[in-house]
Formats: structure tokens, C-alpha cells, sequence
């Protein structure tokens, strides 16, 4: 069965860092487009950054550019969101995603795990 695990989501300053995970049991990482995604509270999800799966070059929102960075572990099976210089926007429940029927992009997207929370605050 195909499963992907969020955790790492918390309370943290503004300026603060954190590192989402998201680790795979079932598939092969590598060989599925994988990408973050965010939902705020009344807001639409949307795409925070992607993994193409056959180099792994990554796309970020211009919302994050400079401040996220993800990252791939495949002896883990396990990508990562290195989230730096956190802003109050930031705050929302942070999901992963994996789809094999594309190389990278903003989906649409098969599986999601089940979403970690972020938020930002003094």
C-alpha cells in the first residue's frame, strides 16, 4: 500500500527554521514527481515546491524562493522541506504528494499524506 508520512510541522518564531519530512513505504520515491504543498486556513492549497523524479531539479512558489530548499534522501525514501527565515504567511497545514504519470509539475497529484501543521507566531 502506498503511504506517505508528514511530520516535523510545529510552533515557531518569525524568523524561524524548521524541516518538514515526508517519508514513502510502498513506492519508490525517486520514480514519482513529488511535491509540498500548503493550505491556510480559508485559502486555496498551493504548490510550495516539486521534485522532478528523474534528476531531481526542484520549482519553488516565487512565495518561498530563497527560503525553502527540498531535498531527497532515497536511502531513506524520504523527502525533506528546509523552511528558513518563517514568516507568519507561512502558517498553514503542510502536505506532501506523489504521482508517477509525471515528471515534475503542480499536478494534479495521485497520493497526499495527511498534512502536518506550520505556524508561524510571537
Amino acid at each position: 500500500q502506498l503511504q506517505l508520512v508528514e511530520s516535523g510541522g510545529g510552533l515557531v518564531q518569525p524568523g524561524g527554521s524548521l524541516r518538514l519530512s515526508c517519508a514513502a513505504s510502498g513506492f519508490t520515491l525517486h520514480n514519482y514527481a513529488i511535491a509540498w504543498f500548503r493550505q491556510a486556513p480559508g485559502k486555496e492549497r498551493e504548490g510550495v515546491s516539486c521534485m522532478a523524479s528523474s534528476d531531481g531539479s526542484t520549482l519553488y512558489a516565487n512565495s518561498v524562493k530563497g527560503r525553502f530548499t527540498m531535498s531527497r534522501d532515497n536511502a531513506k525514501n524520504t523527502v525533506y522541506l528546509q523552511m528558513n527565515s518563517l514568516e507568519p504567511e507561512d502558517t498553514a497545514v503542510y502536505y506532501c504528494a506523489a504521482d508517477r504519470t509525471f515528471r515534475s509539475g503542480w499536478g494534479p497529484y495521485d497520493y497526499w499524506g495527511q498534512g502536518t501543521q506550520v505556524t508561524v507566531s510571537s
